[in-house]
């Protein structure tokens, strides 16, 4: 399976500054979406924080070690990553007090041969497109999230429920980190989409599958999600990280070594 990338961000329509980060490496087929939070710049101090620190170590990990199609351990690097991460932004936040309380989700995820290992913190999702179909493969970690899970609220209440942005997981808060990590298999065409809440709060998931769908190519994509929910309200920043999955043909691959082609 080979995979294409393409992430696109925008601060929205309300702030000044963009506390979302998004980052990828296509050869490794490491894919990361922050949105951080926090006074002044702390946000996208963590956000930054997050992604870079990351995407450093998972890619170099996953092209120096020999375990790299071991799908076990790539989850198990996914989530010593995510924490070291954390680590780091709660000592910036000592050290610096203009970073005190600062903190970022995460959506960290590897797409290898036909599999995706996915970890996550927060209320940033990961969402799959297949065969028209859009399905959210992240729970949030919310108040919100919780009262569903506890039966206190259906699904279509929790959407006009307030308190939607109340986390219970998020980078930066404390030392223990509770990562959250899922192995899905992927399938030919199959498009996943990362995104903050800046998109979700401003979309359902109706009306981004629209978006996903009204679109032949990446980018093109990417600025319909982000232009919808801009024209939505906008309220927040917005990020939409995409990955698309194409088989690769072995018969072609056979043909070209047994006769030379470039």
């Amino acid at each position: 399976m080979q995979f294409s990338f393409y992430a696109l961000t925008d601060p929205g329509q309300v702030r000044t500054n963009n506390e979302d980060a998004v980052v990828f490496d296509e050869g490794s087929g490491v894919a990361i979406l922050a949105d951080g939070m926090g006074g002044y710049n702390a946000g996208e101090v963590a956000s930054g924080m997050a992604v870079t620190f990351i995407k450093s170590e998972l890619v170099q990990w996953l092209n120096t070690a020999n375990w790299q199609h071991d799908t076990n351990l790539i989850a198990r690097g996914i989530g010593i990553c995510i924490d070291r991460a954390n680590q780091s932004i709660l000592n910036a936040a000592l050290s610096n007090p203009q970073y005190a309380g600062m903190g970022t989700t995460v959506v960290a995820g590897v797409f290898k041969n036909n599999c995706l290992i996915l970890g996550h913190v927060g209320d940033s999702r990961c969402y799959r497109l297949r065969h028209g179909k859009l399905t959210q493969i992240t729970k949030d970690h919310s108040l919100l999230q919780e009262q569903v899970d506890a039966g206190l609220l259906t699904p279509e209440q929790a959407l006009l429920a307030p308190g939607k942005n109340l986390l219970t997981r998020a980078l930066g808060v404390d030392s223990e980190l509770a990562v959250e990590i899922h192995a899905h298999e992927v399938q030919d065409n199959d498009l996943f989409l990362m995104c903050s809440d800046g998109l979700t709060d401003m979309l359902s998931d109706l009306e981004i599958a629209s978006c996903m769908k009204k679109c032949a190519h990446l980018p093109e994509m990417a600025a319909e999600l982000i232009s919808g929910a801009n024209l939505a309200g906008g309220r927040d920043n917005i990020s939409a990280l995409l990955a698309q999955a194409k088989a690769t043909s072995t018969k072609s691959g056979l043909i070209s070594n047994l006769f030379g082609a470039p």
